[in-house]
């Protein structure tokens, strides 16, 4: 071995010069030893001894002198001598540094690594003494660490606790999980109760109060036999009071404390009283499963036991048969093994217990639900439906259920449990319990009129199924009498007014006696209980037609009239509007035209103050009257009325009819005022088209060419081309059978107009319209909206017309197919067309539009038109054709007239 030097050397000779003028500078030690890091161990361990000589009191100084002994010794067995040596430096620095926890605790920790149970053990002992208690709570997190290594005394571990927790008592779950992995379960117990009853613990762990109690709980019932002292069933049950969300695991936590104590019929009483205490399912499927589970495992303990017993006395039988077959059986041995008097052979009694368990199970779910809410009707009758073949427990259910279920908190109707035990009596041919059931049930102040009227009517239907009908009347009689004036003022004074003395309004009640009385009674009483129906102020629509048909059936149709107009009074509509509709239709079904001026009034009087969506039928029905037993003009201007009365969507159909009436009545053309009409009082566009194209129709049938085209014109301006293909479609249609080439090329010149004065507006009006459904915005309302936005409609027709007047010398050509009719249009298109021909090259080649160019292979019939289908027109039409400059234009061409303007203007054109 190479031999360490010890003493110093040449280059320590500036620092030991430096000690010998001051030995007492930490500095200089300190400088020293930092200065000689890299020398041997055992060199800088005698620098480090001379150092703490001369300056014991340095902290400094012997922290690193021990920390770095300590470092020296890690990798070396515990019972090297340089442990030991370690230990007496400890015991050296600690002479005058006791106070110092940090010097404690490597010492303590170096111990405890030494394995060294009691040295270290008097070593925490001492530092605990020696130290301020401010700085305990370092040693004892170590001390616990070390009295928690396995190898140390129980005994000890638990004294070392006890005294840790006079120091922290808030650390005593930490003990008590010791006191659990020691197996120390009676002193676990009672650490946790006393928890329990300390009403200021609080939890380091987190643990909550509900926690701590199931875990005692568990504690109880799993080591049943290691810990006394405590009330496993009160501390359980106070457990079941308190925490109402774990009750179900509390009851069977209970039963198996019972099991492991070996009382089992103590443990099937907890189970019992369990079953019949929880109120939530999810706690009675786990106590009940729990029952079941206990119940069979005893049942195959039984059983295997059983079988065991009978092997063993076969065993026992033979071997005595074999010894002494003569021997006699003494009493008290053949009692021992008789079989009928063993408790202990008990097996069909459990199989019968469970069995019984189980059919119990829907009864028992029934309580619960009940339990949760005892006035829940609709759960009462389920559990009256699950003894539908035990007729007392019915009883008794019902019984039960009634004095239960309270009728201002009930769940349901809870009529309907007075009834249905009636009804059981009833089903039974009990009829007068089933009378007093119904009696009771009259007096309970029920929450609506309706159930107590319901009770009433269900006694009197019972009545009538046994033929007792004197006795069903008089129970009508009876509930529908009104209270005194004595027992309403008492009622008052009390402040609380029961459903009894609010029956007599009851209109269910009302209805069934009138059916009752009107079946069994006669006409007088009959009548009697109708007016005191009016009376009462509670009468309705269908009891009115009621008591005006039973008049009527009776043949008192005037008292049946007299009835309709009550009725008529006391109702406004939309209720009046079936009393209004029999009225009339039996008036007038009766009388006819004999009182046409009562009729008449019965129908002013019914048509003042009927609504739009209600006037349509009567209208018709007083026309049909009209029609029938009066005046056509009269009829016409019932319909007349109509067409402003009803509602948009109906007044075209109503247009209809007053047409084909007045048609029938003064011919065609009385109807033409009446397309005028219609067309000029506003109906939708869709239906001005629709009444166009039927007004235009009959024109043509009537060979008024030209008013009819007249009336395509107006009907144009709302029909969008791009849309409404019908209507253009029926134009052509026309213009291809009775126009010529100059009213088709004006066709189509409206067509383009109206095209583009529709796509204009199209891109330019507002979000608000353009968000609307296709057809939705009418035409006034685009040219509204551009004239607010600071555009003229005029200004796009002017544009138009520009185009128009640009392109006319390019359609000199006739159409192919069209041939002059003799009939000069309405509008300057001919004569401008003319004055462009005598102007054009007659070598030009012309070119077609593309609309000819669409209609060149149409078919068009020629036919020339006599001047006597035109009567006076013929006069307008030389004198159209004798005015050169044009100055006279039947139609205007580019100027967007109003619809009512327009029309006017071209009706006046044509007259």
């Amino acid at each position: 071995m190479v031999a360490v030097e010890l003493y110093p050397s040449q280059e320590d000779l500036f620092y030991e010069e430096e000690i010998l003028r001051n030995p007492y500078s930490l500095k200089l030690w300190w400088r020293y030893v930092k200065a000689r890091s890299d020398a041997p161990a055992k060199k800088r361990h005698v620098l480090y001894e001379r150092a703490v000589r001369a300056l014991p009191g340095s902290y400094k100084l012997w922290h690193a002198y021990l920390k770095e002994k300590v470092d020296g010794v890690r990798g070396l067995s515990l019972l090297h001598p340089r442990y030991e040596d370690l230990n007496n430096t400890f015991e050296r620095a600690l002479v005058t540094m006791h106070k110092m926890p940090r010097l404690w605790i490597m010492y303590l920790q170096t111990l405890t690594e030494q394995k060294l149970l009691t040295r270290t053990r008097r070593t925490f002992d001492r530092a605990l003494c020696a130290l301020a208690v401010t700085q305990h709570d370092r040693i004892w997190e170590i001390y616990l660490n070390f009295v928690s290594q396995q190898g140390v005394p129980v005994e000890t571990s638990l004294r070392v606790y006890r005294r840790f927790l006079k120091y922290d008592p808030t650390h005593v779950e930490d003990f008590i999980e010791f006191l659990q992995m020691s197996e120390l379960w009676q002193e676990a117990a009672e650490r946790l109760a006393q928890v329990l009853n300390d009403e200021t613990f609080y939890s380091r762990q987190g643990k909550t109060r509900h926690q701590l109690w199931l875990s005692l709980c568990k504690l109880l019932t799993t080591h049943t036999k290691d810990v006394s002292g405590l009330q496993a069933d009160a501390i359980i049950r106070g457990g079941i009071r308190r925490f109402t969300n774990e009750v179900g695991r509390l009851w069977t936590s209970l039963a198996d404390y019972y099991i492991r104590c070996g009382l089992f019929e103590k443990a099937r009483d907890v189970f019992e009283e369990g079953v019949m205490s929880v109120v939530t399912v999810r706690d009675f499927s786990i106590v009940f499963d729990a029952y079941s589970q206990f119940e069979e495992s005893i049942l195959a303990a039984k059983m295997e036991q059983s079988t065991l017993d009978t092997d063993d006395r076969q065993e026992e039988e033979g071997d005595e048969s074999t010894q002494d077959p003569h021997r006699l059986v003494s009493f008290e041995k053949w009692i021992e093994k008789s079989f009928w008097l063993n408790e202990e052979n008990d097996v069909d009694l459990r199989l019968a217990r469970l069995e019984n368990l189980m059919e119990r199970r829907p009864e028992l779910v029934s309580s619960v639900l009940l339990r949760q809410n005892p006035h829940n009707v609709h759960e009462w009758h389920k559990r009256v439906k699950l003894f539908a073949n035990n007729p007392s427990k019915q009883v008794l259910t019902f019984t039960e259920a009634v004095r239960t279920v309270d009728a201002m908190k009930a769940v349901g109707r809870p009529h309907t449990l007075w009834v249905a035990f009636a009804k059981l009596y009833e089903s039974h041919a009990d009829v007068v319990n089933a009378r007093v059931i119904f009696e009771k049930a009259v007096m309970v102040n029920y929450k609506a009129v309706d159930d107590l009227a319901i009770v009433w009517c269900e006694w009197a239907e019972m009545e009538l199924r046994h033929k007792n009908l004197k006795g069903a009347l008089d129970l009508m009689q009876r509930s529908t009498a009104e209270p005194s004036v004595a027992i309403k003022r008492k009622v008052a004074e009390l402040g609380e007014e029961p459903v009894q003395l609010k029956l007599h309004k009851s209109l269910r009640l009302w209805e069934f006696y009138v059916d009752l009385e009107e079946g069994l009674g006669t006409l007088d009483s009959t009548r009697k209980i109708y007016e005191r129906i009016f009376d009462l102020r509670i009468i309705t629509p269908k009891i009115v037609l009621n008591y005006a048909a039973l008049l009527e059936d009776n043949k008192f149709f005037e008292d049946a009239f007299k009835v309709y107009e009550r009725g008529v009074q006391v109702f406004k509509y939309p209720h009046v509007r079936p009393i209004w509709s029999m009225y009339l239709n039996k008036f007038v079904s009766r009388y006819g035209g004999k009182k046409l001026e009562r009729a008449r009034d019965l129908f002013e009087q019914a048509l003042k103050e009927v609504p739009e969506a209600d006037a349509k039928p009567l209208y018709l029905q007083y026309a049909k009257l009209e029609e029938d037993h009066g005046l056509a003009r009269h009829a016409l201007a019932v319909y007349e009325r109509a067409t402003k009365a009803v509602e948009e969507h109906e007044k075209l159909s109503i247009y209809d009819i007053y047409i084909a009436r007045a048609a029938e009545f003064f011919g065609l053309p009385r109807t033409r005022e009446i397309y005028e009409h219609a067309i000029e009082s506003g109906l939708p566009d869709k239906d001005v088209k629709t009444m166009c194209i039927k007004y235009a129709e009959l024109e043509r049938n009537l060979g008024e060419i030209d008013r009819a085209r007249a009336i395509y014109v107006h009907a144009s301006q709302s029909a969008d081309p791009r849309s409404d293909t019908e209507f253009w479609s029926k134009w052509n249609d026309f213009e291809v059978q009775h126009g010529n080439e100059d009213t088709f090329r004006e066709m189509l010149r409206i067509k383009r107009s109206v095209t583009a004065s529709y796509s204009q507006m199209h891109f330019i009006l507002p979000e608000y319209l353009m968000q609307r459904e296709t057809g939705k915005v009418s035409m006034e309302e685009a040219v509204d909206a551009l004239a607010g936005a600071g555009i003229s409609r005029d200004d796009g027709m002017a544009a138009l017309e520009k185009e128009m007047a640009s392109s006319a010398g390019k359609d000199g050509m006739k159409a192919l197919g069209f041939v002059s009719a003799g009939v000069q249009s309405q509008t300057d298109g001919g004569a401008g067309l003319e004055r462009d021909r005598k102007d054009a090259n007659d070598e030009e080649i012309g070119l077609e539009d593309e609309e000819e160019e669409e209609d060149a292979g149409v078919d068009v019939a020629e036919k020339s038109v006599p001047d006597s289908v035109f009567g006076n027109l013929a006069q307008v039409k030389h004198a159209g054709e004798s005015n050169e400059k044009g100055e006279k234009r039947e139609f205007a061409d580019a100027e967007p007239l109003g619809a009512k303007e327009r029309f006017k203007r071209q009706k006046k054109t044509v007259d």
